[in-house]
């Protein structure tokens, strides 16, 4: 397969994957809050609280966008933007695994989701960057993959402050003292970077050949 047949089937099938299993997502979290006494207004909102759901509309988006615009490279098909989401979707499946997988142990169709939102989605749009070559891509535009966790991270603690809930652990200021909050901003700050620049590496290194 050519590369641009490889980045064509990538975005069609995590375009069409990814928003299926966002959908499972929203469904079996609107059961669970039900069940707690929630509407389904509140159900969306704690579902725009998890950093792997926003990060997984944001690569939908993008491959979506790369279905319907074959080619564009304005908007979500800049290559910093593609960078960004790049990353923050690698991310989510490696912090999933190092740190959160073994919080829980999903079952049925929850499993189907965890599966495709933390582990297909990464692995597939990750491909689909890489296809993609973006010449104009330079070693500093890694810093703009560092927006979206930084973003988040006012977002959750502000939305946190005001219902007391925290999608993570390592987020969370009512168990962490602010040192050690601050110390887990900044490492992921790192990491993030780390991971941006691997990739702008790798998209050089496959141009190049």
């Amino acid at each position: 397969m050519t590369r641009e047949r490889i980045a064509r089937v990538a975005a069609i099938a995590g375009a069409a994957v990814g928003a299926a299993a966002l959908v499972l997502q929203l469904i079996l979290l609107a059961e669970v809050i039900r069940g707690q006494g929630g509407s389904l207004l509140s159900a969306v909102w704690r579902f725009l609280g998890f950093f792997t759901l926003l990060t997984n509309i944001a690569a939908v988006s993008v491959l979506a966008h790369a279905v319907l615009r074959t080619g564009s490279r304005r908007g979500l098909g800049g290559p910093r933007v593609e960078l960004a989401v790049a990353t923050a979707i690698a991310m989510v499946g490696i912090i999933y695994s190092l740190a959160l997988r073994e919080l829980w142990s999903p079952e049925g169709w929850q499993k189907i989701a965890d599966i495709i939102l933390h582990d297909a989605m990464p692995v597939i749009f990750v491909l689909y960057f890489l296809t993609q070559g973006h010449a104009s891509l330079r070693w500093r535009d890694a810093a703009y993959a560092l927006v979206m966790p930084a973003a988040y991270c006012a977002y959750a603690l502000a939305r946190g402050a005001t219902d007391g809930w925290y999608a993570y652990p390592f987020l969370d200021p009512t168990r962490l003292s602010a040192a050690a909050l601050a110390g887990n901003a900044a490492g992921l700050t790192l990491v993030f970077l780390a991971c941006a620049l691997l990739l702008v590496g790798l998209a050089k290194l496959l141009r190049s050949r």
